[in-house]
């Protein structure tokens, strides 16, 4: 990809389309959009149709389910908050969320609701911005009276795993619930994304959208980012295909058009609900390799962006994410397990199958991956809408070939 670190030579480049290109056409993936970014160069493949079958080009701006893919970009907006002094890392949350005050605490994570101890101590705004505050989704544990409990108190729907009551509400419910760890015990995934959420409407008595779009998307032109698709960009969202597991038929999960995505969400996930583009997410992951600049433009401080870039997770929760990580359908293809957390993304700390260390970003399970090297100043996207059971080995080769054809 070119000596001393800038620049995309055209021998990585092909290798990647080559690579892609045969996804494609193999008919697993109808269509994809992929991006590669190096100092100031972009380069996109845009390839296949919306669906299967036919239809609309995949285009440069098709708009796409992020997924997980957006906890990286969500946390931005508490990040914002400790940037303003609006908030510090040790505050105690439950002054803006009473609903989380005087925790109960399981005796064993999985063990009955009812055998709880209380919390040692208050959560803080690090537990949260850590995933350690103590609930979580544990692939570990997937048949556990609490993980059962998140979905019958309706704190995760069953057809989709986002919110799906109002903040409040929702907030309401998660307090009905014992933590399975200490607060800043234990990595446990998910759930602390979507708090945060919570919290920084609280804070700044607006709702969780408008402040990121004020003082996120906005100020680095992410003009497609949101957390649904308006009637006017609608055409641009393809659907969201499964694959049957007995059939192994393609069947639609959601329409673009009265789809999950077509309406304002009662609740605006951090943990999973943005649709966006892969300019909008270059410009982001750009701009946390610039230390947290746009152009000239401040939108995170230095300190912040190390903070969130960076492994925050001790030597026994980091064991706990590598476990973790091996359960869930989206763990980082290709690149090998991630070792470290940083504020809303996975960090490698050591050198993965081809992932370099420092790499930061994550993956979501309909079939999403964005990451950042700082060492090679290099951004990778690659957005599919068919579910990580059939775009995982896309995604691997994506990062396999993307790494191997670099000669920098």
């Amino acid at each position: 990809m070119g000596k001393g670190g800038s620049g995309l030579s055209g021998t990585s480049l092909r290798a990647v389309r080559e690579v892609l290109a045969r996804h494609v056409d193999s008919g697993r993936i109808p269509g994809l959009v992929a991006l590669v970014g190096r100092g100031e160069e972009a380069h996109v493949e845009a390839m296949g149709t919306m669906r299967h079958g036919g239809g609309a080009p995949m285009r440069r701006d098709t708009i796409f389910r992020m997924a997980s893919t957006t906890k990286p970009v969500a946390v931005a907006g508490t990040v914002v908050l400790l940037d303003e002094g609006r908030l510090r890392p040790d505050d105690r949350i439950d002054g803006w969320l009473p609903e989380l005050a005087d925790r109960r605490v399981l005796r064993r994570a999985g063990g009955p609701l009812d055998e709880t101890v209380p919390a040692r101590r208050p959560i803080t705004v690090w537990d949260l911005l850590t995933s350690t505050f103590g609930l979580g989704l544990d692939m570990t544990a997937r048949n556990s009276p609490i993980m059962d409990a998140l979905f019958e108190q309706g704190v995760y729907g069953q057809k989709w795993l986002l919110p799906a009551p109002e903040p409040d509400e929702w907030i309401r419910r998660l307090g009905r619930l014992p933590l399975m760890h200490q607060p800043g015990e234990r990595w446990l995934y998910n759930v602390s994304d979507d708090v945060l959420g919570v919290l920084v409407a609280r804070v700044t008595g607006q709702s969780f959208e408008t402040f990121l779009r004020e003082h996120v998307f906005d100020p680095l032109g992410m003009k497609d980012t949101g957390f649904h698709v308006s009637a006017d960009k609608i055409d641009r969202l393809p659907p969201l295909y499964a694959s049957d597991p007995r059939t192994g038929e393609f069947v639609v999960r959601d329409e673009a058009e009265g789809g999950h995505h077509s309406r304002p969400p009662a609740f605006p996930s951090g943990g999973g609900g943005l649709d966006s583009t892969v300019d909008d997410y270059h410009a982001y992951f750009r701009m946390l390799l610039h230390h947290g600049m746009h152009g000239s433009r401040r939108i995170l401080s230095r300190h912040s962006v190390e903070l969130m870039t960076t492994n925050r997770l001790p030597p026994e929760q980091r064991a706990t994410l590598q476990a973790s990580a091996h359960g869930m359908a989206h763990f980082p293809q290709g690149q090998g397990r991630p070792d470290g957390w940083g504020f809303g993304m996975a960090v490698r700390g050591y050198r993965g199958r081809v992932a370099p260390i420092r790499q930061f970003g994550w993956d979501g399970n309909v079939g999403t991956t964005a990451y950042a090297d700082p060492g090679n100043q290099l951004v990778g996207i690659l957005l599919t809408q068919t579910g990580m059971s059939t775009s995982a080995r896309t995604i691997h080769d994506f990062w396999t070939t993307l790494y191997r054809a670099a000669d920098g």
